[in-house]
């Protein structure tokens, strides 16, 4: 296992690792293990010693670093690999997690639309599932009482994890999606910090 840094307090093991992104079989749709020969260990979910100085409770998105932040009490915090908007479709700022969706609908905006005319067939939504791009769970990102459009959301496609793939939105594996999701209430806190900031970790 690589050096994770100085913010890692405890490591898992490989066969926690393992276990923590195996099968998830109780689900409306069940979630195939992870494939983690496909994403940087450095990735994996872990809790770390906090690196934002935020109150517990919010969510920070480390664009440079491509890791999400949940802080929590006593300086720590809840770390999770994320995969981001690429170059044109990057965004920041602070947000409010307005909305919680599981097994969400996928509608892709008219704009993404008239860019990828394969996409036509879902201008009215596509069906729940873990091929579906938002995943197990999405979180709905709104500045004041405007939807941004973004979200956080699930993936299956752990190569993605790392690097700035999406349209914008933030990426985490399902496992990781389903864990956050259940970590934060509506009315969460979110600040994006943006590409060319300072990463707050290695």
């Amino acid at each position: 296992m690589a050096d994770q840094g100085p913010y890692v307090v405890e490591e898992t093991s490989p066969t926690q690792y393992a276990l923590m992104y195996g099968p998830v079989r109780d689900e409306p749709y069940p979630i195939p293990a992870v494939n983690l020969s496909k994403i940087d260990p450095k990735f994996y979910r872990r809790q770390v010693r906090d690196p934002t100085g935020e109150k517990p409770g919010t969510l920070v998105v480390d664009t440079p670093s491509r890791y999400l932040y949940l802080v929590q009490e006593r300086g720590m915090a809840m770390r999770y690999g994320i995969g981001i908007g690429r170059q044109g479709f990057d965004w920041a700022g602070d947000a409010t997690i307005k909305m919680k969706r599981e097994w969400p609908t996928w509608t892709p905006p008219p704009e993404m639309v008239d860019r990828q005319p394969e996409l036509e067939k879902y201008r009215d939504g596509m069906e729940p599932g873990v091929h579906n791009p938002l995943g197990a769970r999405a979180l709905y990102l709104f500045e004041g009482n405007r939807d941004t459009l973004y979200r956080l959301h699930g993936t299956q496609e752990a190569f993605s994890i790392g690097r700035a793939v999406s349209s914008g939105c933030v990426r985490l594996l399902n496992q990781d999606i389903i864990d956050l999701y259940n970590r934060v209430p509506v009315n969460s806190k979110v600040k994006v910090r943006p590409l060319d900031a300072p990463a707050l970790s290695v």
